[in-house]
């Protein structure tokens, strides 16, 4: 059964390869936008700087480093971006191409589906960080530090975790037939009230009580507090451990929320309406 889901997920990627690469000029434009959308803050953090520092910055956060913050919290976002599309977005891209009710009289699960759609957008945007982070740090400069392979492990539990969630968001857009709102709402609300751009302690206290409350926020702030030596909300330790707990229960709940809604639909009959 292993080895028939890992060749149904093999077939996936293969097939969303096939239609990404139909679009070089796309594939090209994604290297080329984050750096259009960083420019102005990296300017605008100029005009910020005490003799080549950003002082009040590092009383919030421990480092001068805006740029590296900034930039740790854009790559950790895409990948979290990846995931919550690459499943909740694969769902309308099937209703639209019409292929959905076929796919699901397939023997292979829907959640199978799902992770083979998201490894692909883990894989292309990993490809693309690699490349515009590169392009970026020569174009404006920024120094992360030695312990990446430290920040990858942390990264690992937080991008399984992100599965539950996606599993969930995916549910919703079975049930609303409303992709493109759900995800962009949820991909918003889940990075800004993460620290995805800012350090969460500049947030009102009702609001940091939500972003405290999110799993989601101990891994930005652990992955910068490997990457930057930036103080961290918690111990280092401690915030793995969140991150290793928001894996098990975030996958657990995300899939039977995803079983659910499933059965639900086939009872119901309304998958004809997507």
């Amino acid at each position: 059964m292993v080895k028939n889901y890992l060749l149904a997920i093999s077939a996936i990627i293969k097939k969303d390869a096939k239609i990404f690469f139909r679009y070089p000029i796309n594939a090209i434009f994604r290297i080329f936008e984050p750096i259009i959308w960083i420019a102005p803050v990296y300017f605008l953090a100029l005009s910020f700087q005490v003799n080549g520092e950003n002082i009040g910055f590092h009383e919030y956060t421990g480092t001068t480093d805006f740029m590296a913050f900034i930039i740790i919290g854009s790559i950790v976002g895409g990948f979290v971006s990846a995931v919550l599309w690459g499943m909740g977005f694969s769902l309308k891209s099937e209703m639209d191409a019409g292929v959905i009710e076929s796919n699901w009289l397939t023997p292979i699960p829907l959640w199978v589906q799902l992770v083979g759609r998201s490894i692909f957008s883990l894989i292309i945007t990993s490809l693309n960080v690699l490349m515009t982070g590169f392009l970026i740090w020569l174009i404006f400069g920024f120094n992360i530090g030695d312990r990446i392979a430290e920040a990858l492990i942390t990264l690992i539990p937080m991008l399984i975790a992100l599965y539950g969630l996606g599993f969930g968001i995916a549910a919703l857009v079975l049930i609303t037939n409303n992709a493109n709102n759900i995800i962009d709402i949820s991909n918003f609300l889940l990075n800004i009230l993460s620290g995805e751009s800012f350090p969460i302690t500049v947030l009102p206290r009702g609001i940091m009580f939500i972003s405290l409350a999110l799993p989601l926020t101990y891994g930005y702030d652990a992955i910068r507090g490997i990457l930057l030596g930036s103080k961290t909300l918690l111990p280092l330790n401690i915030e793995r451990w969140i991150l290793i707990g928001f894996m098990v229960v975030g996958v657990f709940v995300g899939y039977r929320i995803l079983v659910r809604t499933e059965r639900y639909c086939k009872t119901m009959g309304n998958i004809g309406f997507h």
